[in-house]
């Protein structure tokens, strides 16, 4: 078991003015539970990659101190198990048995034991794979399942978790939650982020909400704090559970024209023959398991996959005389013109050097105004990192970037995966605010997504895949 302790605890990233995380004072007992709150960039992340200890110190200014049982968290790494807002980043071998018994091995675990316990971690989070199945044909959730059982092979004395159901479908996110609840010892430590509270709440012990300017701003039991800060909680952008959204955006007017369709499209093995089609002022859900081709359904509509079988079809009204073609064979800058993605992993899609460049760049190559850019990021809470680097920011600050880089450049077609991945509430609504008025002025949305909330909020229509 493992007490933490933080006194005045703050991180600034190289090239920051700003502080990611400051003025935290903050003792875990051994054994404790404890879900760490706080709005999107309040330093949650940053916080525990502290006490991971993975904040080197020549990327940045530390000040204060962070401690595992007296012990600097620099120095105190094998006691501690993390697993990443994006779960690819911790994913080393080709092969789902071999990325488990990597970290076992390190350790120098004896190797009798190395793959029962792979066995055993491989269990306890649901994951139905073969030992030797690639990790590259796994979904983004079943590589946050796969990372998480890495961790939990390794039996660490202090569990960090950076949303560990995040981007899994509901089924997986419950055998997650399952295995933390039957697979953590109660003598193991575990400091949680999660934005979605509700499901979560019974598995902790202590709620601690973080202030975005520094510092903790409440500390107790689940019950207290939302009892007591509830309103002022929810005002600062945190899921509060109990809170309602606002009332769903239903469409103004009726779907218009089709932009694109999907004929018996098929990408073998990642995905089985699926028709669709999207229209203008439509906005349509694609639902499913992990696994069953959501993500590569949205990149074979948006032209950057060909399909083994099937066709993708776009119409004259989203393409002109290049509706005669697939999408996949459109000029890089036409495709980017009519079709936004927006990818499951935000930073594949970055290429400039600062958040308010990034946004720029769609609106500059199509030659229209770049006041959108200063919209967007007050909007969505980005004007503080507008000279940021945005391979910098947390995950909820990437995803908001990557989809305000596609509105930016207001596509008449835009396909969205997992848009609302690490949004706290405040955001939240405003993604679903701008979605719905692009919609509303003729647009076609496509989101593949596994929030219930969005999808009731927002979809005029839904797919289901399955597997």
């Amino acid at each position: 078991m493992s007490a933490v302790e933080l006194r005045g605890f703050g991180w600034r990233h190289a090239g920051r003015k700003a502080w990611a995380v400051r003025g935290v004072d903050l003792r875990v007992e051994r054994g404790e539970r404890v879900l760490l709150l706080g709005p999107s960039g309040a330093g949650k992340s940053t916080l525990l990659a502290a006490l991971a200890g993975l904040l080197a110190d020549d990327s940045g200014e530390r000040e204060g101190t962070a401690e595992i049982d007296g012990l600097d968290t620099r120095k105190a790494r094998e006691r501690v198990g993390i697993v990443f807002q994006d779960p690819a980043t911790q994913l080393v071998m080709s092969r789902v048995g071999d990325d488990v018994a990597f970290g076992l091995e390190n350790r120098a675990v004896p190797a009798e034991e190395i793959w029962p316990r792979v066995r055993q971690a491989l269990g306890a989070v649901g994951f139905g794979h073969p030992l030797d199945r690639p990790t590259h044909a796994l979904s983004g959730g079943e590589q946050q399942r796969l990372a998480l059982a890495g961790v939990l092979a390794l039996r660490p004395d202090l569990l960090l978790l950076d949303e560990p159901t995040a981007n899994l479908d509901p089924v997986g996110a419950e055998l997650v939650r399952a295995s933390l609840r039957g697979a953590v010892s109660r003598d193991t430590t575990v400091i949680m982020v999660e934005h979605r509270l509700e499901p979560i709440v019974p598995f902790v012990d202590r709620v601690v909400v973080l202030a975005p300017g520094g510092g903790v701003v409440a500390s107790g039991p689940p019950a207290e704090v939302f009892g007591s800060h509830g309103a002022a909680l929810a005002a600062d952008g945190i899921w509060v559970p109990g809170r309602p959204l606002p009332p769903p955006r239903r469409a103004v007017s009726s779907p218009g024209d089709v932009l694109i369709t999907a004929d018996q499209v098929a990408l073998a093995p990642r995905l089985a023959a699926t028709d669709l089609a999207v229209r203008t002022g439509e906005a349509l859900a694609v639902l499913g398991p992990n696994g069953a081709g959501k993500s590569t359904l949205a990149l074979l509509l948006g032209g950057l996959l060909k399909p083994t079988s099937g066709r993708v079809v776009a119409s004259s009204v989203l393409a002109g005389a290049d509706a005669a073609r697939p999408p996949h064979r459109w000029r890089a800058t036409d495709l980017t013109a009519r079709i936004g993605s927006v990818f499951q992993d935000p930073e594949h899609q970055f290429v400039a050097s600062t958040v308010r460049d990034e946004l720029a760049v769609g609106p500059r190559r199509l030659g229209r105004s770049l006041a959108v850019v200063d919209e967007l990021l007050a909007r969505l809470r980005l004007e503080h990192l507008a000279r940021a680097n945005p391979y910098t920011l947390s995950g909820g600050e990437a995803r908001r970037l990557s989809v305000a880089t596609a509105l930016a450049s207001a596509p008449r077609l835009l396909l969205l995966d997992e848009p609302t991945f690490g949004q706290d509430r405040r955001t939240w609504i405003e993604l679903v605010a701008l979605l719905a008025d692009l919609r509303d002025e003729g647009h076609g949305v496509l989101a593949v997504t596994h929030d219930a909330a969005f999808v009731d909020a927002l979809a005029d229509q839904r797919l289901e895949l399955t597997r």
